[in-house]
């Protein structure tokens, strides 16, 4: 009975590590990429408030686009049309990461793994070199595991080590499923009408800003972006 459940345990470690080499592939993450660009053409997509942001970009300025955990899935297939910009975007090292990374890669974005809690500081900084460069970013203000609707310090971060303009960016769907995880995170359902609306443009702090000037900026825009979370 005992070498049974060792032949059990073994069996098991096995499957964990084929099934994290599998979502891992490369394979898979094209089969997910092209799944996901099928589904999501069934959208019918507004987007709002574009036109100030990009024409900021345009112009030489920086953005730095904030969004909550719950809402990307919404974005993929839009955000696909900014690679003529060769955005970054920073995801964690989890399993979890790795198939958002693969997925964003096809799309055209440049992705650094990192997160508060793993290599945080390098891909910080990677991301900060990269959005001085090409002018574009994305960050997951709540990632990659919460608490949801919190703003972490890092994009008040970036935004002010870049320069860049903080620009919320908000999705919603008339029909959605809402999972029951960390974030109350949310796919559009077939067919579902899809708004992705852009706040105004949020100045960084200035650099070397006070910490009581940098914790205001953080709440603020914590507070302006707060209202829009899906909460069931």
């Amino acid at each position: 009975m005992e070498n049974y459940f060792k032949y059990l345990k073994i069996n098991n470690d096995i499957m964990r590590i084929n099934t994290k080499k599998i979502l891992k592939s490369k394979i898979f993450g094209r089969s997910l990429y092209r799944f996901i660009r099928l589904y999501a053409k069934t959208f019918r997509l507004i987007v709002i408030n574009e036109n100030p942001w990009r024409n900021h970009l345009e112009t030489g300025g920086k953005i730095l686009i904030c969004a909550w955990h719950q809402q990307f899935f919404s974005f993929i297939r839009h955000f696909q049309t900014y690679q003529g910009y060769r955005p970054s975007l920073m995801i964690s090292q989890s399993t979890d990461g790795e198939l958002i990374a693969n997925v964003a890669q096809l799309s055209g974005w440049h992705t650094l793994r990192g997160s508060s809690s793993k290599d945080g500081e390098l891909a910080l900084a990677g991301i900060i070199e990269c959005l001085r460069r090409t002018g574009l970013a994305a960050h997951i203000l709540d990632g990659p595991k919460g608490p949801a609707g919190i703003v972490k310090r890092g994009a008040i971060q970036i935004a002010m080590d870049s320069g860049a303009m903080l620009v919320p960016v908000y999705a919603e769907a008339d029909a959605k499923w809402v999972f029951n995880s960390w974030d109350r995170f949310f796919m559009p359902k077939p067919f579902a009408r899809v708004t992705i609306r852009y706040g105004d443009m949020l100045p960084p702090p200035e650099p070397g800003s006070s910490q009581s000037g940098f914790e205001a900026r953080r709440k603020t825009l914590e507070e302006l972006m707060q209202p829009a979370l899906v909460t069931g």
